[in-house]
Formats: C-alpha cells, sequence, structure tokens
C-alpha cells in the first residue's frame, strides 16, 4: 500500500477532487469541535465556499497536495507559507489535512506527513484545535517519531501548536 502525495497546484482533476472532499472535511471539523462553532458546517459560507477553495489554488504561497494510497486518492493537504513578516519563526504550516475516514488508522495519514515534511524542508508548526482529540493525538505522534522527540509544543487560545526542523532542516540544525 504505498502512499504518496502530488501537487494538485496545476492539476483541473485534483482540484476537483478536494473540492468534492471539502464538505466532509467541514463536517468532520464540526463534529470533532464538539459543536463551539469554532469550525463551520458543511455549506455554512454557500456561494462562498469556491471563492474560498480558489485561493488555495492561486495564492502562490499555499501548496495544496493530493493524499494518494495506490494511485488513488484518499486525502488532502494544503501547505502554506506565513506571511513575509512572520518567517523568522516558520517556514511552513500545516493547513489543513484529511485523509478519508475509511482510510483512517492505517499509516496513511502518518506516511503522507513524512512526506511532505521531507518535501518542504524548514521550520514548521502544526496546529489542532484543542477540543479535537483525534488530532492532538494524530499530531502528537507523527511529530514525536518524525524528530524522534525533537520539537516543542505550546498550547494557547485554544490550540495546540508543534514546532519542529523537517527534513535536510533538521539534519543541518539539529
Amino acid at each position: 500500500m504505498p502512499v504518496s502525495i502530488r501537487d494538485a497546484q496545476h492539476s483541473a482533476a485534483d482540484r476537483a477532487w478536494i473540492r468534492s472532499q471539502y464538505g466532509e472535511y467541514l463536517e468532520d471539523l464540526s463534529r470533532l469541535s464538539m459543536n463551539t462553532g469554532v469550525f463551520p458546517a458543511a455549506g455554512e459560507f454557500g456561494e462562498r465556499e469556491p471563492e474560498l477553495m480558489a485561493r488555495w489554488f492561486a495564492d502562490d504561497s499555499s501548496h495544496p497536495l493530493i493524499v494518494l494510497k495506490d494511485e488513488r486518492p484518499i486525502g488532502f493537504a494544503l501547505v502554506s507559507r506565513p506571511p513575509r513578516n512572520q518567517r523568522e519563526t516558520v517556514d511552513f504550516r500545516m493547513a489543513e489535512f484529511f485523509v478519508n475516514p475509511k482510510s483512517r488508522r492505517l499509516g496513511v495519514g502518518r506516511d503522507a506527513a513524512r512526506l511532505i515534511f521531507n518535501r518542504f524542508a524548514g521550520e514548521w508548526e502544526v496546529t489542532e484545535f484543542l477540543y479535537n482529540k483525534p488530532a492532538v493525538a494524530f499530531w502528537r505522534a507523527v511529530v514525536t517519531e518524525y524528530t524522534a522527540g525533537r520539537f516543542k509544543e505550546a498550547t494557547a487560545h485554544g490550540e495546540v501548536r508543534q514546532f519542529f526542523r523537517s527534513g535536510a532542516a533538521r539534519a543541518t540544525r539539529s
């Protein structure tokens, strides 16, 4: 079951696939946020949803990716670069990450995260909503394994954040 990632920036089919999954992603976040209102319910943005998704593909500081298992799309990720005035702390943020429920707990998300971290070498920040317990547990485990425990974690304003170096940056700056 090989896992891979593919740049979705220039593929109409990949962009359409991400859009088709986005409602399920929002529903997942809404359910896991314990109805706090932090995450929108699917369809809440109405006619603006296509506009929001279009930004992913138009912004040169974002990198939309498709997660593939055996060459079939099963998830997506959005890696973003923070605004230029904030780049002194991190190079990349995991802005969005979704694996469809049928493909979870098979190591696919972990393998995809590792591929993404290696592809974008540098200083990283991964953020989870504090009450999304499955996401907090997933990212803690993934980041701990990836960094061999060499990361910092902070909790503030209802978010858990992991900070670490990835890829070549990790090897040269450790």
